[in-house]
């Protein structure tokens, strides 16, 4: 499946739009990622138990977006956009969400 944020593909034509797909993922976090991601913040660097749940959160987005593509007979996704949010109460999860345009290309 090629995935592109762009509106095209270099090379390719598109043949059919099947329209507008989606994937989701909120993923928690619990009290100690939370508790050692603090003291990160606190004597600096980066929090690698928040990015890997960050990645965790994008590939399963990306592939609910593409078996929705594939469902629809798409073998390419054009124009995705990924957006990052926090949700809950006092902002405990994790969401990512990206959508585009399931296309066939030739």
């Amino acid at each position: 499946m090629i995935q592109s944020t762009t509106p095209s593909i270099d090379g390719k034509s598109i043949s059919h739009y099947h329209g507008v797909v989606t994937g989701e993922a909120i993923l928690g976090a619990n009290i100690f990622k939370d508790f050692f991601a603090g003291i990160r913040d606190i004597v600096g660097g980066r929090s690698a138990a928040y990015e890997r749940e960050l990645q965790k959160a994008r590939e399963i987005a990306f592939e609910e977006l593409t078996q929705k593509a594939q469902e629809l007979g798409a073998n390419a996704v054009v124009g995705i956009d990924i957006d990052y949010e926090t949700v809950g109460a006092q902002s405990a999860m994790l969401m990512v969400s990206v959508s585009g345009t399931a296309v066939t290309v030739r």
